[in-house]
């Protein structure tokens, strides 16, 4: 989004130069007080109570459009003058709505009531500030979908953008089964990983997080890879015999790379995998949560009939250009104006980004630009 607008200023709760490689080392940006208390990508979690107040009161610096990415908080800054504020949705926060039981039951015993309570007010204040933007564009059909039943908005849907150009298809692999994500309770890795090993097949895990303990310790047949470089992530993907997406996800990004690598996935029959994998040309569908299911899709699907090429294309729909122009055009219907044409096509834009405290900057367009 922020290389849209490459001059563009971006706003943000916390920034981590390091863990997110400088690629936003070119823009100005502008942080919230809490980027004093030091905290870096492992721990921004702890803070959650206090990003409400602190993303409204964002330095967000002069505009006539601010572009948002959010995952839970960036929706709900307080845009500069009259500027429109529209934001990129990837997921109401879900552990005020969707995944508000599963937040109870990961608190520690001594939150009690207050725990239960703070999510209620967080949850308040969510809905206020969906009040506030002007017009929501989500990731996914059921993005779209939670955004009308949980703030009564109607949204455009753009699929996020995958860096396809990163992978290489090949007909050639190894057989084992690849998994990559955070290890967090809502991306059911269990049922990936109980279902290889019901199946005895072997499975790779990519990405680490507050879960990698016990399923180190409950699934020791897994091979856990932790975090990897983006070159080594390629050729993992590239040399998996399929890859597994056992969450119910938003979109999964994660899908659409192995899609690029030309591997085909299974993955759970809901959410945005429905909008990735087309059932018998590029993966197959198990029953979510299912481990039976699972198992006997690794067990007895005929990976090998996939064919590389016809994934990757399909992988081709889901593009950084794709988005990109996609984006742009969807601005440029919500404002009424003639989209800027991208750098290197013409002048570039003059814009500002705000991002989530979780995720990537967002853009903005500038008065300045104008």
């Amino acid at each position: 989004m922020a290389s849209c607008w490459p001059d563009a200023p971006i706003s943000t709760l916390l920034y981590d130069e390091e863990a997110t490689g400088g690629r936003f080392s070119g823009h100005q940006i502008h942080t919230s007080y809490l980027q004093r208390l030091g905290v870096r990508q492992h721990g921004f979690r702890r803070l959650m109570p206090f990003y409400p107040r602190a993303v409204e009161k964002l330095h967000v610096p002069d505009a006539e459009v601010v572009v948002s990415s959010s995952s839970a908080f960036a929706h709900g800054l307080q845009p500069p003058g009259d500027a429109a504020h529209i934001c990129y949705c990837h997921s109401p926060f879900r552990y005020v709505w969707h995944e508000r039981q599963r937040a109870i039951d990961e608190m520690p015993g001594w939150a009690g009531g207050w725990g239960e309570r703070l999510l209620d007010r967080v949850r308040d204040w969510d809905r206020h500030a969906s009040a506030r933007v002007t017009h929501y564009i989500s990731n996914s059909e059921l993005t779209r979908q939670r955004v009308g039943e949980f703030y009564g908005r109607d949204s455009s849907v753009i699929h996020p953008p995958v860096a396809v150009d990163r992978f290489t298809p090949s007909t050639d692999h190894d057989d084992y089964f690849l998994v990559v994500c955070e290890l967090v309770r809502h991306k059911n890795v269990y049922v990936a990983l109980a279902a290889a090993e019901q199946a005895g097949v072997p499975i790779k895990v990519v990405g680490t997080g507050p879960d990698e303990y016990w399923l180190r310790r409950d699934y020791p047949n897994a091979e856990f890879l932790g975090r990897v470089s983006d070159e080594e992530l390629a050729r993992v993907y590239e040399r998996a015999r399929a890859f597994v997406m056992p969450a119910i996800e938003e979109f999964g990004i994660v899908a659409a790379e192995a899609h690029a690598a030309g591997r085909p996935v299974l993955a759970a029959g809901a959410g945005g995998a429905l909008e990735i994998v087309r059932e018998g040309q590029t993966g197959v569908f198990a029953e979510p949560h299912n481990v039976d299911a699972f198992a006997e899709a690794m067990r007895e699907v005929d990976w090998d009939a996939f064919d590389p090429h016809v994934i990757r294309a399909r992988a081709e729909d889901f593009s950084v250009p794709t988005f990109q122009l996609r984006l742009r055009e969807e601005i440029d219907r919500v404002m009424g104006d003639n989209v800027a044409p991208l750098p290197g096509t013409a002048e570039p834009l003059a814009a500002q980004a705000v991002g989530s405290s979780s995720s990537f900057p967002d853009v903005r367009r500038s008065a300045s630009a104008r």
